[in-house]
């Protein structure tokens, strides 16, 4: 019989002695690049469209029938609880962020200990932090919010040789059925995952009847939570709305002139191609990762996750955001510390993307746009009320409804819903029509911009021009985000 050591340590402080240090740096950098911009209400476009229907939530209003999008039921739903905990302001939402963020670079960096040690695992950990910010989810944009659920699919995937595979692979599914409900477009990431799965079950003797039947459970597992969301609709006699929202209107949508690919994305997705591109070369001719199945599933997953990227008809670069973890993960090759170069690719990527961020800069520039937020809201707040005359934002910052505590004269709350011409024909009402409605309600105060941000609608842009030099003057101007931003107030 062995001898018993009286000494020896329980599991769970070994692992946690040896990962305390990884996870404080990876902490610290979670921090650094996300806590600059905690408290800014206009930090980003589309959170705070997101912000406005999750806190709406807690007062009975659903997002689709009183307050129109197309996201997913899921995304409102994670800002509506983050609202309902820690109040309405900014700050609630970017903590939840900060947190999911937090827990993407930590499973980023479990997933790479699978080929290379704590050193290199924090730096992909690292990397994979910082591309996330770089690719402007550093607040609260819905990739951030995804991401750690393919990064659990994929943990739960990782090792076909585990005895309880089966299960897990059943679990991962269920994670990509409440990924689709924050973001559709996770649906190619879901499809390898589920795909691979069944090769492995293939792989280890299950009957073709057998991988079929397993497939449609995946299937069933994974529609679950929108099958969920569509009950609740149709229980609520939004069922239709539920409909055209989240399925109909993504294909009415127009694309936008440059379609999939804009010049100005081969410089935006140089640091994803360094990263990549040096861990695929690096895997062939530098040090093949070991197991290099494991290596060639992290591929498959990035590959999966560009088809995410490019799946809607108009791609903007915040897009790339969704490839940070398993392009991190690609690069791990060229981040090993056993390989010719050490550490040295690692440590620099790492600062060097760091120092791409300019994070003192950006901690500047989100004070500033906090100032300038504040400042549109006291000018607005004395000319609009909860009950009306409400203020109107044709071209502007969502965020300034709940800031000036304006009533809302539309259910398309979001600006570029009426005044962008791609959405011509991808909603439930005319753009001209609505203008005009709204309008005649004769708002106490109008925001518009002095340089649009999308393709704009001649027509509805006319009708407020027109009604702006008729009953309105200009009460106050501030610089926002390179444009400026002018409120009117009626006479």
């Amino acid at each position: 019989m062995a001898p018993i050591s009286v000494n020896a340590e329980p599991a769970s402080r070994l692992w946690l002695r040896g990962d305390v240090v990884p996870f404080a740096v990876i902490l610290l950098v979670v921090a650094a690049t996300r806590g600059i911009w905690f408290g800014n209400p206009v930090a980003d476009y589309d959170e705070q469209l997101y912000s406005f229907i999750g806190w709406r939530m807690q007062y009975g209003e659903l997002p689709f029938v009183d307050w129109w999008d197309r996201k997913p039921f899921g995304l409102f739903a994670i800002f509506g609880v983050a609202h309902w905990l820690f109040g309405p302001g900014p700050l609630a939402y970017q903590v939840v962020a900060a947190g999911f963020a937090l827990l993407s670079a930590w499973l980023t960096y479990r997933l790479a200990l699978r080929l290379v040690g704590r050193a290199s695992a924090t730096l992909a950990a690292i990397i994979q932090t910082v591309l996330l910010c770089a690719y402007a989810s550093y607040s609260a944009q819905s990739e951030v919010f995804f991401l750690p659920l393919m990064l659990g699919m994929a943990l739960l995937l990782i090792d076909p040789e585990h005895p309880h595979f089966r299960r897990r692979a059943l679990a991962a599914m269920l994670l990509g059925g409440i990924a689709l409900q924050i973001k559709y477009t996770v649906l190619p990431q879901c499809a390898f995952f589920g795909l691979y799965a069944l090769w492995v079950e293939y792989r280890r003797g299950s009957t073709l009847p057998y991988v079929a039947a397993l497939g449609t459970a995946f299937a069933a597992l994974g529609l679950a939570p929108t099958v969920a969301v569509a009950l609740l609709y149709a229980a609520t006699g939004g069922f239709d709305a539920f409909v055209f929202a989240n399925f109909l209107s993504f294909f009415d949508r127009m694309p936008a002139p440059q379609g999939r690919w804009a010049s100005e994305f081969w410089l935006g997705v140089a640091p994803l191609v360094i990263v990549a591109g040096g861990g695929i070369y690096a895997a062939f001719r530098m040090i093949r990762p070991e197991p290099f199945a494991t290596w060639l599933f992290f591929a498959g997953w990035a590959l999966a996750s560009l088809a995410t990227a490019f799946l809607p008809s108009t791609v903007y670069l915040y897009y790339f955001a969704a490839v940070s973890a398993p392009f991190a993960l690609v690069g791990l090759p060229l981040l090993d510390g056993r390989g010719p170069l050490k550490l040295y690719p690692g440590l620099l990527l790492a600062t060097g993307f760091v120092a791409l961020l300019n994070l003192p800069d950006r901690h500047a520039e989100s004070r500033l746009q906090t100032q300038a937020a504040e400042d549109l809201a006291r000018a607005i707040a004395p000319h609009v009320d909860a009950r009306g005359p409400c203020l109107w934002i044709f071209d502007g910052p969502t965020a300034l409804y709940r800031m000036s505590e304006s009533c809302v004269p539309t259910r398309l709350v979001y600006p570029d819903h009426l005044n962008n011409a791609l959405e011509i024909k991808a909603l439930d009402v005319d753009q001209g029509d609505e203008v005009r409605r709204i309008l005649a309600m004769e708002p106490g105060a109008i925001v518009t911009a002095d340089r649009p941000v999308t393709v704009q609608n001649e027509e509805t842009t006319a009708l407020v021009e027109t009604a702006l030099a008729a009953d309105y003057y200009e009460s106050r101007s501030v610089e926002l985000q390179d444009r400026v931003l002018t409120v009117w107030i009626r006479r």
